[in-house]
């Protein structure tokens, strides 16, 4: 070991006449074990909830979407999709007919959004069909819809979790769908209802579509909407998440004219955005717990100068070098840096895996879209905390370290 930090190790063992050096030097360890461990976390967090609302949002929905500029729909959808899901960084396409709805039960309603689609297709491209825990998706499929038109039995629905709670509806319950693209009658326009059965209820702990959401069969949205063979939208699954842009660009240039395309970047910007500034106003606020942590350690060095005067100017009259003695007390700050860092990355990581695993924390999906509060902790924002933590001790060393290497041994041992 070096003689440094030999020495600078023994100061920090040794017994204090001054009690309160130790006390401020446990403090400071404390502290800055608070400060990382509360940094971990944090970011931890953060991390969680764009990693949870990205996937949720990427599960849920098409991260590519081809629409027209008029809102009249695209009606030459079959060879169009079948053209396009062969383009490349293309995976997989899907059409679906997009429109607002009332879905009542008795005298519950509820304002949702009905997404018309082709099962088999749609699984491609999203998971809402994988996430249905009451029920099943099965009465959507052609041969499914042949049965139910022989017997006349009423088209299938399936609702979002939250949407069903709302309106109090089960599996096997028919409920009211009304479209506000009615009849226009002498009376003026009349709204188009007709009847559905629930067959499934889907959770994709997503709050935006557990809450609004209503998947049917392709044919009988267009039929409740009066559009025959028209779809609103085509949804793509494509081989590069962050490249989403620059693919719908090149889906749009062979879409041809009167196409435009948007993806789940564009869509979700700002969300992305604030949850940016928010984990960098956290770190900031967060990291005074760290910079409370490097004063306690520039006050317990400064102190323990005061207390070791006397032995300093022993080791200087024995040919220890001023750099030498500032090296002693750079190593003690340093070692209680490092203790506080090594304590506090073992107590975050500790936490946020618990937390995460066992998902301690609910949340009102309401307010927040996810119903519990998500850790992600990653090995990348323990070294940069390690790193803020340990230089900040650092830099409160510096004064104290100086000051102990200008001690004067003649004049500190004159009067002893």
């Amino acid at each position: 070991m070096r003689f440094e930090l030999f020495v600078a190790s023994r100061y920090l063992r040794a017994k204090r006449r001054q009690a309160v050096v130790g006390v401020i030097t446990a403090i400071s360890i404390i502290g800055v074990a608070a400060g990382v461990a509360s940094l971990i976390l944090a970011l931890a967090i953060t991390n969680g909830m764009r990693r949870d609302l990205q996937q949720g949002l990427l599960s849920s929905t098409a991260q590519v979407q081809l629409m027209r500029v008029a809102s009249d729909g695209i009606e030459d959808w079959r060879p169009l999709t079948d053209r396009l899901r062969v383009l490349p960084h293309v995976t997989a396409a899907a059409p679906a007919l997009y429109g607002q709805v009332l879905i009542s039960r008795g005298a519950r309603s509820g304002g949702a959004l009905v997404k018309g689609i082709l099962p088999a297709e749609e699984r491609t491209v999203s998971s809402l069909l994988d996430d249905i825990k009451q029920g099943t998706a099965a009465p959507l499929a052609p041969q499914a819809a042949t049965d139910q038109d022989s017997t006349g039995t009423l088209p299938p629905l399936v609702l979002g979790s939250d949407l069903a709670d709302q309106i109090g509806a089960g599996v096997g319950d028919s409920v009211l769908v009304t479209s506000p693209q009615g009849e226009l009658t002498p009376f003026g326009l009349v709204p188009k209802y007709e009847r559905f059965q629930v067959v499934g209820i889907f959770h994709s702990g997503f709050y935006q579509y557990d809450s609004s959401f209503a998947l049917a069969r392709l044919t009988d949205i267009q039929h409740l909407f009066g559009e025959p063979n028209i779809v609103s939208i085509i949804s793509f699954k494509v081989d590069d998440l962050y490249h989403a842009d620059r693919i719908g660009k090149e889906i749009e240039k062979a879409a041809g004219s009167g196409f435009m395309t948007t993806n789940w970047m564009e869509q979700n910007q700002e969300l992305f955005h604030a949850l940016g500034e928010e984990q960098a106003v956290t770190f900031i606020v967060i990291g005074l717990i760290v910079c409370v942590a490097a004063l306690n350690i520039l006050i317990a060095l400064t102190m323990m100068v005061m207390e070791k005067t006397r032995d300093i100017a022993v080791l200087m009259s024995y040919g220890v070098r001023p750099s030498q003695v500032r090296r002693i007390f750079v190593w003690q700050g340093m070692l209680i840096g490092i203790l506080g860092t090594s304590i506090g990355l073992v107590m975050g990581y500790a936490l946020a895996w618990a937390g995460g695993h066992y998902r301690i924390i609910h949340l009102s999906a309401a307010v927040y879209s996810l119903d519990y509060l998500p850790f992600a902790p990653r090995w990348q924002d323990g070294v940069v905390v390690a790193a803020v933590a340990l230089g900040v001790s650092l830099l409160a060393t510096l004064y104290p370290s100086s000051s102990a290497a200008k001690i004067l041994s003649a004049e500190a041992l004159r009067y002893e």
